[in-house]
Formats: structure tokens, C-alpha cells, sequence
């Protein structure tokens, strides 16, 4: 048309149709790059699992520098054995008893002064057992009680200490039994290695007998205590792959005894987990590992959870 019309058969597009177009273009070309760039959709790009340092996960040899042959992992701070998040322990009081002292040697006469149990009496507590490479059963016990509380604490619960290193020597065990029962706490475990002969392996956990004498009176632990030792047996034998011992128990991982004024002064549900025995080569390199000990507190903070939810 001589005024510059379109034909009635054409319209001119309008801005939102042109719009729409060059969106509609661009998206493909964008889509087009991104799937060159994600391979497959299998996770992997470039044909790497994709990884901050652009390495493989745990550098040019595949594997971490902390990896474990666990494989629930046994890094300290990682709780495997729990969802993240679980606050289920809220409101439990759980009290940990590391054995002896590192410091129970420089006190040695007060350590063996003794002290009332109900049934006899006894020294006030010992220095313990050691490694033939002078690792002691009081180092071991504290570090393994340490880590028990980290990961309790992760869980809710309120975990106390009957010594964390900031005593001169002890507590005594009739103290011991005392603290576990002013926290009125709902379990209280004791941490301790053996020191037994060689060739003897594997942990057991000793429960309190029936006893009724002075004051010792455990008729009302016996039953809790017990359900606890089962529950302690069963975690800790998983978590570290340990055997139960062959030197006692019948191969059970149980033990009951009418001896100890830690368990025969004790009001609250409460045991001892001897980890294993010292004096024994073979035990003494996994007592010694600081991976194994993880495994043995995560077992046995494993075992008290499952006692406090029942």
C-alpha cells in the first residue's frame, strides 16, 4: 500500500510476542550448555564426583586422611549411631566413673587408707592397672569417659564426672557410689581395663549382686543394673567387634560381684565395663589406639541410650 501498510494477511508481532521469542531462545541455549556440562544426570560432572577441592573425596588417593575401617566412622565430634538432631536423652542424668586417678600414685598413703563398702572394708582406691609400655588404666579410663560424655551431651543428656582430672588422687569408692546418688542419676557407669594375665582377651561388665549388709543395700539396682549390663554387653561388643572375655563370665560378657563398694553403695542403676585387660599384648594395642577408644565410648554411650529409652 503506498502508505507503507502490512498486507491485511500479516500483522506486525507485537513487543510481548518478540519478548516471549528471545526468553524462549535463550532458555535453550542454556539448557543446551548445562546438559554438556552435567554429563549424564548420574551425579558426576566432567566425569568427577563433585568435590570442593576438585579432587576425588579424601584427595589424589581416594581415601581420608582420617578414614577408619569402621564404617559408622569414629572421628571425635561425629555421633554415627544417632540421627542429627537427636535430643532424645533430654532430661536423663547419666553419671560416668572414670577409674582410679593418673595422680593416685602420688598419694599413696591416702589412697590406702580404707573405707566402709557394707560388707568389709577396703582400700580407698588403687592406682590400677598399665600396659607393659606404661600406659595406665587411669589415662585410659578418663579419655574413654570424656568421649562418652561428648557424645551423651549430643543426645540431651546431663552427664557428670566423678573426676575429670581436677582431683589431687581418687575420689575414694564409697565417694564414687555417693556422687552417682546425690546427682540421683538415672544410670551411672564405671570405666575401667583389667590387668589379668596373659593370653586373657575381651571386656565383660560387672553387675552388683543382691546385697543387704551395713549400708549397702542394692535390692532395688539389681534388676536395672542388670538390664544395663545386658545393654552395655551388646553395644559395646558391636561397636568395637571386641569379644566378650574368655577368662570369665562363660563367655557371657557378665560378671556379678557382692565386692565392690562402687556398686554396693549405689542407689541408682549402676555398673563397671572392664574394655579389656591391660596386661595383654593383643588388647593392649587396641586400648592404646585412640580410634578403638571412640569405638569403645561410642559402645558404651550406644549401650546407655538403649537403656534409657526402654
Amino acid at each position: 500500500m503506498s502508505n507503507g501498510s502490512f498486507p491485511p494477511t500479516f500483522r506486525r508481532p507485537s513487543g510481548l510476542l518478540l519478548a516471549v521469542a528471545v526468553l524462549l531462545v535463550a532458555g535453550a541455549a542454556g539448557w543446551l550448555a548445562w546438559s554438556a556440562f552435567a554429563g549424564d544426570g548420574s551425579g558426576e560432572r566432567g566425569g568427577r564426583a563433585p568435590h570442593a577441592s576438585g579432587e576425588p573425596a579424601g584427595g589424589p588417593g581416594g581415601e581420608s586422611p582420617d578414614a577408619s575401617p569402621d564404617p559408622a566412622g569414629d572421628r571425635p565430634g561425629a555421633d554415627p549411631s544417632g540421627d542429627a538432631g537427636d535430643r532424645s536423652l533430654r532430661g536423663k542424668v547419666v553419671v560416668i566413673d572414670p577409674g582410679h586417678n593418673p595422680h593416685n600414685g602420688e598419694h599413696a598413703a591416702k589412697i590406702a587408707r580404707t573405707v566402709d563398702v557394707g560388707t568389709h572394708k577396703k582400700e580407698c582406691d588403687t592406682v590400677g592397672a598399665a600396659t607393659a609400655s606404661g600406659y595406665s588404666e587411669a589415662e585410659y579410663t578418663l579419655d574413654v569417659a570424656r568421649r562418652v560424655r561428648r557424645l551423651l551431651e549430643d543426645r540431651g543428656a546431663e552427664v557428670r564426672l566423678t573426676q575429670d582430672g581436677d582431683r589431687p588422687y581418687g575420689p575414694c569408692v564409697d565417694e564414687r557410689a555417693e556422687i552417682g546418688n546425690r546427682a540421683h542419676a538415672d544410670a551411672v557407669v564405671s570405666v575401667h581395663a583389667d590387668g589379668s594375665g596373659t593370653g586373657n582377651r575381651g571386656f565383660h561388665v560387672i553387675a552388683p549382686a543382691r546385697v543387704r549388709a551395713g549400708k549397702a543395700d542394692t535390692s532395688a539396682i539389681t534388676g536395672p543394673s542388670r538390664t544395663l549390663a545386658d545393654r552395655l554387653i551388646d553395644r559395646f561388643g558391636r561397636a568395637t567387634g571386641a569379644a566378650p572375655a574368655n577368662y570369665l563370665g562363660g563367655g557371657s560378657g557378665l560378671t556379678v560381684r557382692d565386692d565392690l563398694g562402687g556398686l554396693n553403695l549405689s542407689a541408682v542403676p549402676k555398673v563397671f565395663i572392664e574394655c579389656g585387660n591391660m596386661r595383654d599384648s593383643e588388647d593392649a594395642a587396641l586400648l592404646t589406639d585412640a580410634r578403638w577408644r571412640e569405638r569403645a565410648a561410642r559402645g558404651i554411650a550406644d549401650g546407655v541410650t538403649d537403656f534409657l529409652r526402654d
